[in-house]
């Protein structure tokens, strides 16, 4: 595996100038900043994401303020009060964008995160003490246990709230592909604990959070864009 010096030195390189790259490069929250989020919170980030999938996120962010009337500011306690036919009617109002598969996730998710507050205390304080080197488990977490969490979803979610993650856009599998880290599809098991190895050991050589790691790697490779790492920004 190429280590972390050879990457930082390649990154360095297209950026032109140390300043230039460590100015590009943002740091997660910590264990205790993460803390004072809310569930709340965490379920309007997750519904967020959600309908910025495959969408223009300008457009879901211009829309979020009637999101937020609609569903009550994301309440958890609200939320699994709705009696379910009330679901059809906010799907339909014209505040949102009414795509009634994905509303129908906001319930689901809630749902999640109430279970996993009953089981851990609060959902909050579960995925803020998650260890950093164990990140695709959380993310197998929430995509089993909630609504259309899989893929990149659930990790763009985590890296937008402030949780130490790497995310997997097209610069960072093009990478782990070209050193053979991976090889089969991106995100099964087996990879994602193959490239959860890899960011463990550039972590262990070089101290840095995976979330700088991660934008290491693609502006070491690709396009350069500045987002969620390289070419799949905001």
């Amino acid at each position: 595996m190429e280590k972390y010096q050879s990457i930082y030195e390649r990154a360095l390189a297209r950026k032109g100038s140390k300043k230039q790259l460590e100015s590009l490069l943002s740091k997660p929250l910590s264990t205790s900043q993460l803390k004072q989020f809310s569930d709340d919170d965490w379920l309007e980030e997750f519904t967020r994401k959600i309908f910025q999938s495959g969408f223009y996120w300008s457009v879901i962010n211009a829309k979020w303020p009637g999101f937020r009337e609609v569903f009550w500011d994301f309440s958890v306690e609200k939320l699994l009060m709705m009696p379910p036919e009330m679901l059809e009617q906010k799907a339909s109002d014209e505040r949102i964008v009414r795509n009634f598969k994905k509303v129908q996730t906001i319930p689901s998710n809630c749902l999640m995160i109430f279970e996993t507050a009953q089981e851990h205390g609060s959902f909050k304080d579960f995925v803020a003490d998650w260890p950093s080197e164990d990140i695709t488990g959380l993310w197998l977490y929430l995509k089993k246990r909630g609504a259309r969490l899989g893929g990149n979803t659930g990790s763009f979610a985590l890296r937008a709230m402030g949780k130490d993650t790497f995310v997997l856009s097209r610069d960072v599998e093009a990478y782990c592909r070209a050193n053979e880290i991976i090889d089969g599809g991106l995100h099964s098991k087996r990879s994602l604990d193959a490239i959860q190895s890899m960011f463990n050991d550039l972590q262990q050589q070089s101290g840095r959070s995976l979330q700088e790691l991660s934008q290491l790697v693609a502006y070491s490779v690709g396009d350069n864009y500045v987002g969620f790492e390289s070419n799949q920004g905001q």
